[in-house]
């Protein structure tokens, strides 16, 4: 339960990175030729993007999830705002897993 709860938090904090990286740190670099902004938002959105699918994987591991889950979280991670609907899932696994437990 704990590695799908940080699942959880790593794709949101995944899904903000990206939309500032290509919402705010992008426009920077090529509107007012800030490149810093990119280079700072695209290290923390790569970490970001590795913890998640690194965590994904873990909880495809442990919960013998299929490859077909894992795929849709890759490709969740690789949208603008793809983890915040794929949150959406992870929450409701989520809800029956704490059911589950009591």
């Amino acid at each position: 339960m704990k590695k799908l709860s940080l699942l959880r938090k790593a794709g949101i904090a995944e899904g903000i990175s990206f939309l500032v990286l290509i919402g705010i740190a992008m426009p920077l670099k090529y509107l007012l030729h800030q490149p810093m902004a990119v280079k700072i938002c695209g290290w923390i959105h790569g970490i970001l993007f590795v913890t998640f699918l690194f965590l994904a994987y873990e909880v495809k591991t442990d919960r013998n999830k299929s490859l077909k889950w894992f795929a849709t979280a890759f490709l969740a991670a690789i949208i603008p705002t793809g983890t915040f609907f794929f949150d959406k899932k992870l929450k409701e696994e989520e809800k029956i897993s704490l059911s589950q437990a009591d």
